[in-house]
């Protein structure tokens, strides 16, 4: 495990707090880029910048890999594929979004509990990523009409799933037997990392 990498990963979660900051302002605090159309386009140019993000954080141990990968998501419109490919470097590659609870247990802080809904899961995370390339296209003149009102009342729901999933969350690096804890911390604060390693057995 390498902390210089966990580092480094806070540095794309803090990223990804900047950029949620930018979604907010656009839909609920009055911000606008003039017309419907290109503020929804402006919020989903977001997503689409987090969802990268979020793709490629457990591959900061590995420059070159990282490098390679995220020129081939930015450049391909097929997010399925390229997920897969992701997957083969890193089964683990996904965040484990956890709820902190006390316990009664001397010898351990909090217990560590996977939350199990209301978070962007991998098939929302495809959705949007279509989503967010359909929208950065012209429009068709001879095609089905985008509809902005719908994007712009879906991304409320996005934006509540991918702070859920990021919050507080468990994520396994390129090769790595261990895991880290990300908190995320509040508005003001950078994210933060905790690592945990496998504890041998004393039998062994």
């Amino acid at each position: 495990m390498s902390n210089e990498a966990a580092a480094k990963y806070c540095q794309l979660m803090a990223e990804i707090k900047r950029r949620t900051k930018v979604i907010d302002h656009y839909h609920h605090e009055g911000g606008h880029a003039l017309y419907k159309a290109t503020t929804v386009e402006t919020i989903y140019l977001q997503f689409r910048k987090i969802i990268e993000l979020i793709v490629f954080g457990t591959l900061v141990t590995n420059k070159n890999i990282y490098t390679k990968q995220y020129k081939n998501f930015a450049t391909t419109w097929n997010a399925k594929y390229l997920l897969k490919d992701i997957e083969r470097l890193n089964p683990d590659f996904y965040p484990i979004p956890i709820n902190q609870k006390e316990t009664d247990d001397p010898k351990v802080f909090r217990n560590l509990e996977k939350i199990e809904g209301g978070y962007l899961k991998k098939k929302d995370l495809l959705k949007l990523y279509e989503m967010c390339g359909k929208i950065m296209h012209s429009e068709n003149p001879f095609g089905a009409k985008i509809d902005y009102d719908q994007y712009f009342d879906q991304a409320k729901e996005y934006r509540n799933k991918i702070v859920c999933l990021l919050n507080a969350h468990e994520i396994r690096f390129y090769k790595s037997k261990g895991f880290y804890l990300i908190q995320m911390g509040n508005n003001e604060s950078s994210p933060t990392y905790v690592p945990f390693e496998p504890v041998e057995s004393e039998n062994n």
